[in-house]
Parts: structure tokens; C-alpha cells; sequence
């Protein structure tokens, strides 16, 4: 397992705001976990980190920070 957080410098939709927005969880056979902060806590569960990036990344408006080493 790999932690990591989400770290958003610009909030494009305009609900979660920015700096660290949500942390989570890189899972060895690929699953990513990622739990939202703040005003609307959710916990989601993606097959890929990628898939997670592709959705909430917001063209590079949100930076994966990894916590754990590799």
C-alpha cells in the first residue's frame, strides 16, 4: 500500500476547495481509495489511480502527493 494525498490549486467546480482536498491509498493490485475532506466527506473506490486523475485532476488543477515512498 501507498498513500498519497490530493492537492488542488485551483478549485474548478467550485465544491471542494483548495489545497489538500482528499487523502488516499494506492492498494498493490492497482485499487485506489481516495477519502474527500472537508464540508462533504466521501470515501470512493476507483479500479486505477489513473481512472481517480482522469475525473478530479481537472487538467492538472490537482496534484497527486505522495506520502509514502515507492
Amino acid at each position: 500500500m501507498r498513500r498519497f494525498v490530493l492537492d488542488r490549486a485551483v478549485d474548478v467546480s467550485g465544491v471542494s476547495g483548495t489545497g489538500l482536498v482528499a487523502e488516499g491509498v494506492l492498494f498493490s493490485a492497482g485499487t485506489a481509495v481516495v477519502q474527500w475532506l472537508g464540508d462533504r466527506p466521501s470515501t470512493v473506490v476507483w479500479p486505477s489511480l489513473e481512472m481517480a486523475e482522469s475525473i478530479h485532476g481537472h487538467g492538472g488543477a490537482t496534484t497527486i502527493r505522495w506520502v509514502d515512498p515507492e
